[in-house]
């Protein structure tokens, strides 16, 4: 049974982060209409407590460890519908089966999303280095305020304010209340909204006003998301991809039909910092990165016992027009990579073995993934874990990220000050070695989130404590 054919009310299948815990082929467009935010709970059915007890019910018929449920937790005790939920999942939190990937979240904010990127913001990923107190972007996206600003991968913002009077520094910032005071001080995600950024490119400092603003984010960057790379004679595809939702479907088509026409049997695969996202796009990735597989396995999916014979499937290889057929593959990944990132990386290794790395740093850890159970009256939409993936092999359970379990590891920095793409970016760089079979130093496995140690890796990408749906799928998005 293909995951597709789940009954409409679970909304759309998905595999992806949220990090509130934590500290294509052209550029995007605006957005019309706007979507419409949460609504307060005035409309009938739709009270506090009417849409606790609708979390209630979906998670005790379809939450994927019910044993690890508190069904003490009082409703009464809680003021969201949020915080009752973190108090139901609690048990499975603390074994870290769980790391606030059950939520509420808005119908219409993530469908948008999905479908096309839609969100307002600046259109930038930001990380920090807690140690310093610095904020840097890790990569802005095409048509988008910040870009057409002057902000890019390597900008480093100093201070942040709403007009040139009211400027606070970034390191007080984070020594006053950490990486939520910077969230809270950049503003809510609300199209027109002004700040004012000190920022640092190079040895240029200048301060820029920036108004957040509708777009669409392209899951597949314009300017340098697939290439090929020469690397001394050989020809190597790159393809990073930003996020799984609808629209990357025909980028990745293009950049392997690309491939397939150029002969090419090595690939860069860079995920670093895709949080997850669609199922259906994580298959068709694996379907492009299958060839000679068609009719093979390429993933399990299970769901508990009570829904196991009705809902749990077997995804196999379907050959596509630009499928190519690889012989090496180097997955870039870090601690924003999770999910459905994680999901195809590991659905590869029964094929490839050592001839897949994971270059960078260990992924997140998060092989399991949600269904959408919709309560429409009130645009609630409760994200729930629900089933587990598993290769070929039925290996699974990566709870503490991929670099314990993939065969073959090679650690790397992400070198912001070189273009994502870049042969001399570090991470590219070693991906590269890998492939060429020159030496690497092998990961070792480190739980959750890695943190960042210089600035050229500061890769904790930022994340506020309520993430938009937008940012729940795109970690560091602001």
């Amino acid at each position: 049974m293909n995951l597709r054919k789940l009954p409409a009310l679970l909304g759309i299948v998905a595999m992806l982060a949220s990090c509130g815990d934590s500290g294509t082929t052209s550029g995007g467009t605006s957005v019309t209409p706007t979507p419409t935010p949460t609504p307060t709970p005035t409309v009938a059915g739709c009270s506090l407590r009417q849409r606790q007890d609708f979390a209630l019910a979906a998670l005790n018929e379809w939450y994927l460890f019910p044993t690890l449920m508190d069904q003490t937790a009082n409703p009464a005790n809680y003021t969201d519908v949020q915080g009752y939920i973190d108090a139901l999942v609690a048990p499975a939190r603390a074994q870290s089966k769980d790391r606030f990937f059950t939520y509420i979240t808005s119908i219409a904010q993530e469908n948008a999303f999905f479908s096309s990127g839609s969100s307002a913001g600046f259109g930038v990923r930001l990380a920090y280095d807690s140690t310093n107190r610095r904020l840097f972007v890790m990569e802005a996206f095409e048509g988008a305020p910040a870009l057409a600003a002057g902000i890019d991968r390597g900008t480093e913002i100093t201070a942040i304010g709403t007009s040139a009077g009211t400027m606070q520094t970034v390191s007080s910032l984070f020594a006053s209340g950490g990486s939520q005071a910077v969230s809270d001080a950049l503003g809510a995600s609300t199209a027109g909204l002004t700040r004012v950024l000190r920022i640092v490119n190079g040895s240029t400092t200048s301060d820029v006003t920036v108004a957040k603003a509708d777009y669409s984010l392209t899951p597949v960057s314009s300017r340098y998301g697939a290439k090929v790379i020469l690397d001394g004679a050989k020809k190597v595809g790159y393809v990073n991809l930003r996020t799984f939702i609808d629209t990357a479907d025909p980028a990745l088509r293009s950049a392997f039909a690309n491939f397939k026409s150029q002969g090419i049997t090595e690939v860069i695969v860079d995920l670093r910092y895709n949080g997850g996202g669609l199922v259906s796009i994580a298959e068709l990735f694996g379907d492009l990165l299958g060839g000679g597989r068609a009719g093979q396995v390429f993933d399990y999916t299970t769901f508990r016992s009570e829904k196991a014979a009705q809902y749990n499937s077997q995804k196999n290889f379907v050959a596509q027009t630009e499928t190519i057929t690889p012989t090496k593959i180097a997955f870039i990944g870090m601690g924003g990579t999770a999910s459905a990132s994680e999901m195809v990386m590991n659905e590869m290794r029964p094929y490839l073995g050592t001839n897949a790395a994971l270059i960078g740093s260990n992924t997140y850890g998060k092989p399991v993934g949600q269904i959408a159970i919709d309560k429409t009256s009130c645009d609630d939409r409760l994200r729930i874990i629900a089933f587990r993936t598993e290769n070929a092999n039925h290996q699974g359970d990566y709870y503490t990220g991929l670099a314990s379990v993939m065969e073959k590891t090679c650690a790397a920095a992400d070198d912001i000050f070189h273009p994502l793409g870049d042969a001399n970016e570090t991470s590219v760089k070693g991906a590269l070695d890998f492939l060429a079979g020159r030496s690497c130093t092998a990961l070792t496995a480190q739980a959750g989130v890695q943190k960042a140690q210089t600035a050229a890796e500061a890769n904790l990408l930022l994340m506020p404590m309520a993430p938009t749906p937008a940012q729940h799928e795109t970690p560091g998005l602001f």
